[in-house]
């Protein structure tokens, strides 16, 4: 055990804006923890001798080991045992859902609460818990101190003399380039977009995820040789067999994510003032449209509708606050047990305003024609969302209680603004350019478990291109599996 084991059972907070201050602006939330407090936290870690944490986490950081070296000031040497599993600890310690992966297998979080000698009991006689240790916000503190005190030159790798491409720099991407280039290989991203970074470019807000320290960790990457080419639809400006018969790429790794989003189907989604989740963050996030200077249109409305409850759905709610919405409302089919979202980004949207509309699903967006410009009258502007109220019946097929409608309770809220976080789904343009490559009935990429290759040989996957939208961590699991099985095949060749 933990020579100097604290056994406060509490988590040290982390400090951030006020939430009245910070639902005006896109700088971070939350502001990080001091070296002191860091210290202070690390030391509540049992340093146990069968550490589940590490199980829990997708990229298998040595997490005891790194704990420790920060429990002891060693922050740096902390860094590099968290750089040799995750390529992207600064993003993984703000945007990981910690509390259900590496924190939800912490023993310190399952143990009882010690008060006067005896075990702490609640008002209904159940055992009181203490937290796990802050895994994710240790992880933040040890990537932000190497990114501002850390040596800056990167190591030198002896080339192997093989070369492979990655199509999209999302998580999954970078994190096989970062694996790939360390042991040998020449690295070539292609990205679609204007600047690399994917999702995390696009999807994450400023105020929850940085820019500057996202493309500060590509930047780490481009230190270590990875080439990264922008404006790269690969699909349309070169197809896949391309750079395999061509440009002999030995192998190929696809991570393109899911950007294609779902919509209800209700009437009045062609109205003006319906987006996407995606259209709506993109906008603020890649364009900057929340910026006087910007653009890139957006509106700015009054009262808006955000339907859906994941940490998607949260970002456009928060996000919509701060471009001076007066009034936000999350309307989410099931109860608050329910909502998929991280909860810390469900407390941070309460505490900045917004409104859970829970046990509700919109029926129909309500539009304006009158309002509408004479050479396209068949559009119209949002004036309203309709709503039933729902219960919940027995578990649907993915284990949760099926919201069923209750009869009569139909309601209207006034809204000027819907934007649907429903999920998305991956971009036909890989499959429908690439014979030999073959995708499940959701349009997903079929892989082989083992190794993630596809049905196409030299071809391999990973992240939400197969999963469908899912989490960072989860799409750099994917990446480190595949950057292995690609290493292994092309050695046997």
């Amino acid at each position: 055990m933990n020579p100097n084991y604290n056994k406060r059972p509490t988590k040290n907070p982390m400090p951030s804006q006020d939430p009245k201050v910070r639902a005006h602006n896109f700088e971070e939330v939350t502001l990080g923890y001091t070296p002191e407090m860091a210290i202070d936290e690390a030391k509540r870690c049992m340093d146990c001798n069968n550490p589940q944490c590490v199980a829990g986490c997708p990229v298998s950081i040595r997490i005891p080991a790194f704990i420790n070296e920060v429990a002891q000031g060693n922050f740096e040497a902390a860094y590099q045992i968290i750089s040799k599993s995750s390529a992207l600890p600064a993003v993984c310690g703000r945007v990981c859902p910690q509390e259900t992966q590496c924190e939800g297998r912490c023993m310190r979080g399952k143990m009882p609460v010690i008060e006067n000698g005896k075990p702490k009991k609640d008002e209904n006689g159940n055992l009181c818990h203490g937290e796990p240790v802050a895994i994710g916000r240790l992880e933040r503190f040890v990537a932000d101190y190497h990114r501002l005190h850390g040596p800056k030159n990167a190591p030198k790798i002896e080339k192997n003399g093989h070369k492979v491409a990655v199509v999209g720099s999302g998580p999954s991407g970078l994190t096989v380039a970062g694996d790939l280039a360390r042991l040998g290989y020449d690295v070539y991203i292609f990205e679609a977009l204007h600047v690399a970074g994917g999702v995390l470019m696009y999807g994450i807000p400023e105020f929850r995820l940085p820019k500057a320290i996202v493309q500060s960790e590509i930047e780490g990457l481009k230190e270590l040789g990875v080439h990264i080419d922008t404006n790269m639809v690969i699909g349309k400006v070169l197809s896949i067999d391309e750079l395999m018969n061509e440009y002999h790429f030995e192998a190929v790794f696809v991570g393109t994510g899911a950007g294609l989003p779902k919509f209800m189907g209700i009437p009045g989604e062609d109205a003006d003032g319906v987006y996407s989740a995606n259209e709506f963050l993109t906008r603020m996030n890649l364009m900057k449209a929340y910026l006087p200077d910007s653009e890139t249109p957006i509106m700015h409305p009054k009262r808006v509708a955000v339907i859906g409850g994941g940490n998607v759905a949260m970002d456009a709610c928060r996000s919509a606050l701060r471009l001076g919405a007066e009034h936000v409302t999350c309307v989410y089919r099931r109860s608050f047990a329910e909502l998929p979202a991280r909860r810390e980004e469900v407390e941070h949207a309460k505490e900045e305003g917004v409104d859970f509309q829970l046990l509700n699903n919109p029926t129909e967006i309500l539009v304006d024609r009158e309002g509408s410009p004479k050479t396209n009258p068949d559009f119209g502007f949002v004036k309203g969302l309709k709503i039933e109220r729902m219960q919940l019946g027995e578990p649907d097929k993915s284990g949760r209680r099926r919201p069923i409608p209750i009869p009569g309770s139909e309601w209207t809220l006034d809204v000027d603004c819907v934007i649907e976080a429903l999920g998305t789904s991956p971009n036909p343009l890989i499959k429908d350019t690439t014979p030999g490559i073959e995708v499940n009935p959701h349009g997903c990429l079929i892989v082989h478990e083992e190794n993630n290759e596809t049905t196409k040989a030299g071809v391999f996957a990973g992240g939400d291109a197969v999963t469908g939208a899912a989490t960072v961590i989860l799409a750099m699991g994917a990446g480190k599996k595949a950057a292995k099985a690609i290493d292994e095949y092309i050695r046997s060749r």
